[in-house]
């Protein structure tokens, strides 16, 4: 229905991400008319554009580059091989606009969603204005996901610095890189440069990289990185960044005196900011958490009525998964009556470092924290058959489960297919299976997923004296 003081919807979306799409898609399926209004990343945006498809593109082709010069086995001889980076580039670029396309836009064409491009602001409950029109919605869905969070160091804005967002659209690879930031998003970029031949230094203000997984991952990841070549310094305060003579210069401290390091680049890998500045008016008194991001209830509602929140902007698990998650579960709330709400404890995650990290569930510091009582087990991948036979026993596993019941609440995982293997553990946790459960499950021999068995089997014997025909 057109009024001449604009057009009326069923859900109104700000944003053009996987929550946008995930909702307008919902909304479609259940026979109700949307429209999306985007003014941020391209149709489709992080995980497309800047995020999961571009990023494991090229870590991907980094990895081929670099453990194709040292095969595993012996019997195959190291040769010489070359890369071009820019044409790594220039094939990302292409990946990117094939699956913007087919994942989206032809998406868009076959069904009833309006797309708009403007810069949308919600100026009261259910009304948006955006390209000088006027959007009225039964619901307002806001999804305008984050940007790049810049910390204020000194001298940093004037030295110049790349998000992951900017070195990807370089063709030249810089010969020294500093990556700020020891999250999965500076790690998987460290490794992937290294691996394209820069020279990288990590810089983690914490303790240890990937702060918020378990320790003994964290430990596994940075021994291996470092065997790689690059370098981590964890404790970094940087001071002041400078950019002399076309390098850059960082000033730092790590606990144990000042620290100089010098690069042609640094790239800020230190977490994201939401997008509402200009979101929403003063007038509308959209409610925000402490660090900004858009509070909403269980069920993604906001403190405004009919107007939901989905995707990054919310703070939440910051996955593509959980945005499209989140996407359609506030189109079945709003327009189908719904009351669903997402289990956040029960989302695998990963890290796509080779070893990958992914886990899912509690760590044994949540679970204490939260009152409960766990035991633990940490098995080495050198336990596990199909590691030794194929010479990779990069990697650790550790399986957290309630003391009482044995039921598994966690499981944390370093290997080069943890991101695969997090999913038997997902179905686990989801069906609350405990350590005796996992242990009756006949596995496939050999495979690397046994490493969950053999974890559950540590509750019982100590696996370095045991077979692997344990059962």
């Amino acid at each position: 229905m057109v009024r001449t003081s604009g057009s009326r919807y069923d859900l109104v979306i700000l944003g053009g991400g996987a929550a946008a799409f995930a909702a307008a898609i919902r909304a479609d399926e259940l026979g109700f008319r949307s429209v999306m209004i985007n003014n941020g990343l391209p149709m489709g945006g992080t995980c497309v554009n800047v995020g999961c498809i571009p990023s494991k593109f090229l870590l991907e082709a980094g990895n081929e580059y670099y453990y194709r010069q040292s095969p595993q086995f012996a019997c195959n001889l190291p040769g010489a091989i070359r890369c071009d980076f820019p044409e790594a580039i220039a094939n990302k670029d292409r990946t990117v606009r094939l699956l913007r396309r087919v994942n989206y836009r032809e998406v868009l064409e076959e069904r009833k969603i309006e797309y708009v491009t403007a810069s949308g602001h919600l100026q009261s409950a259910r009304r948006v204005k955006a390209g000088g029109r006027l959007f009225e919605g039964r619901h307002v869905l806001l999804a305008t996901g984050t940007s790049p969070k810049i910390p204020p160091i000194d001298g940093l804005e004037r030295a110049g610095y790349l998000t992951n967002r900017t070195l990807m659209q370089r063709k030249d690879r810089p010969e020294k890189l500093l990556v700020l930031g020891g999250g999965p998003l500076g790690l998987e970029f460290a490794q992937m440069y290294a691996h394209f031949g820069s020279s990288v230094t990590v810089l983690e203000s914490a303790d240890r990289i990937l702060p918020l997984e378990e320790p003994e991952v964290s430990t596994e990841l940075a021994a291996c990185l470092e065997r790689e070549g690059i370098r981590i310094h964890v404790g970094a305060r940087v001071r002041a960044v400078r950019r002399l003579h076309g390098r850059i210069r960082c000033e730092l401290t790590n606990g144990e005196g000042g620290i100089r390091c010098e690069a042609d680049e640094i790239l800020v890998a230190t977490g994201v900011v939401p997008n509402t500045t200009g979101l929403a008016s003063a007038e509308a008194g959209l409610a925000l958490t402490e660090k900004g991001f858009v509070q909403t209830d269980e069920h993604l509602r906001t403190n405004l009525p009919g107007v939901w929140a989905a995707g990054d902007l919310t703070g939440h698990l910051m996955l593509e998964t959980v945005a499209a998650k989140e996407g359609a579960l506030v189109a079945s709330n709003a327009l189908n009556g719904e009351t669903r709400s997402i289990d956040y404890d029960l989302v695998p995650r990963a890290v796509f470092t080779n070893p990958q990290v992914a886990s899912v569930g509690l760590t044994e510091a949540e679970y204490l924290r939260r009152g409960g009582a766990c035991e633990c087990r940490v098995i080495g991948m050198d336990r596990i058959p199909k590691a030794l036979t194929v010479g990779d026993t990069r990697g650790v596993l550790k399986m957290v489960a309630d003391r009482d019941s044995r039921r598994v609440v966690g499981v944390h995982i370093v290997s080069p297919l943890a991101a695969d293997l997090i999913h038997a553990a997902a179905y686990a946790l989801r069906g609350r299976l405990t350590v005796e459960d996992i242990i009756d499950m006949v596995h496939v021999f050999p495979t690397f997923s046994e490493a969950i068995k053999f974890a559950a089997e540590s509750f019982h014997h100590d696996m370095s004296k045991m077979s692997c025909c344990i059962e």
